[in-house]
């Protein structure tokens, strides 16, 4: 069985993003509530062995300079759980698929950079 890994990526960055809202969704009315970070599993493969996963990340500032620092705050936060354990997960590796770019998001009060890591882990023994 394999762990739910967008639910090991929230536990495992919130503490490294603080005062950040870290969410798997985008909130309504997200321009009052800055900054935001949303974490989505965005695809994957395995090979029996271990669980390769896409995760995108959605990093939200009021303005460009905001944005930007949060989205390599978040880029970091996500390496760091390389070689870890997050929310029960042992997290073997972590690349950068896609780094932080500018996505519009199309309203003017947000600013969104969006990034893709790959991380792997291995299957769950204790199912």
């Amino acid at each position: 069985m394999w762990p739910d890994m967008e639910l090991a990526v929230l536990k495992g960055v919130r503490p490294r993003l603080a005062g950040v809202r870290v969410t798997d969704e985008v909130p309504a009315k997200v321009e009052t509530l800055l900054p935001v970070v949303v974490v989505r599993i965005a695809g994957g493969a395995d090979d029996h062995i271990s669980d390769t996963v896409t995760v995108d990340t959605e990093a939200f500032g009021a303005d460009r300079a905001s944005m930007w620092q949060l989205a390599e705050r978040t880029r970091a936060a996500v390496h760091a759980l390389a070689a870890t354990m997050a929310g029960g997960v042992v997290i073997d590796s972590v690349d950068t698929e896609t780094r932080p770019v500018e996505v519009p998001y199309g309203n003017p009060a947000v600013r969104r950079a969006v990034a893709t890591y790959t991380l792997t882990t291995r299957a769950r023994t204790d199912a």
